[in-house]
């Protein structure tokens, strides 16, 4: 049988085309893009072979099915945070990790509620992994509850890392709470309420207050945490 003829105009080849090759990394730095910009639920693999000029069974065949490539764009992200210094004690070890946790995760909606449903690959978060349970068991728990403990801390981090991250795409949240928890109880013997609404009302007439409260609200929360974690170090040290 004859060959078809080639469509007359259109290049043989990516490189006659002017285009570069389609490969694993490029399709996961533009993956990354693609979150950073929309969020890791966000984008499909239409929009992603879109993104690098190819079609999706391009896609599947360099990296796998959109799970695949939302994994590996996961393990991109956690490769991006630095861990901190080995000799720190236990506590200010976890308060700068789990502070430069979300420093790094905030720029990827999505990731942070992906850690904290199914957690880190072996290969992206082994050595994290490794370094967080070498500073609790050497902080005094056992091999148990330590494992306890590590989950407890990161996916509480998590879970409010991801609380910021649908409040800041709902353009109409921050409207939501002014007109709702912003405003004066219809009850004036409702003391307790009218303290809080007249607190958030202040934040969010005050841009720098509004602006600082995810993070104020992130550092209040994993502080009280840590609290916990090393009043339970104490019992079982006076054991």
């Amino acid at each position: 049988m004859a060959k078809s003829a080639p469509v007359p105009g259109r290049p043989r080849s990516r490189d006659a085309a002017g285009l570069p090759a389609v490969t694993p990394d490029r399709i996961i730095d533009a993956a990354l893009e693609l979150t950073a910009r929309h969020g890791v639920e966000s984008w499909t693999l239409r929009q992603l072979a879109g993104a690098v000029d190819a079609y999706p069974a391009v896609i599947y065949h360099h990296v796998g099915d959109r799970d695949t490539v939302v994994t590996a764009v996961v393990d991109r992200v956690i490769a991006k945070y630095e861990l901190p210094p080995a000799d720190l004690e236990w506590r200010d070890w976890w308060r700068q990790f789990l502070t430069n946790l979300r420093l790094v995760f905030m720029q990827y909606p999505g990731v942070a509620r992906r850690v904290a449903l199914n957690g880190p690959s072996v290969q992206a978060g082994g050595a994290t992994v490794d370094r967080a349970m070498r500073t609790l068991l050497g902080a005094g728990f056992e091999q148990e509850e330590a494992t306890m403990v590590c989950r407890l801390l990161v996916s509480q981090a998590c879970l409010f890392i991801s609380l910021e991250d649908d409040q800041r795409k709902a353009a109409e949240v921050k409207d939501q709470i002014k007109g709702g928890w912003g405003a004066p109880p219809p009850d004036p013997d409702l003391s307790g309420l009218a303290t809080l609404t007249e607190a958030v009302h202040e934040r969010l007439e005050d841009p720098q207050r509004n602006t600082e409260y995810f993070g104020e609200l992130f550092d209040y929360a994993v502080d009280r945490v840590l609290d916990g974690v090393q009043k339970r170090l104490d019992e079982i040290k006076g054991a």
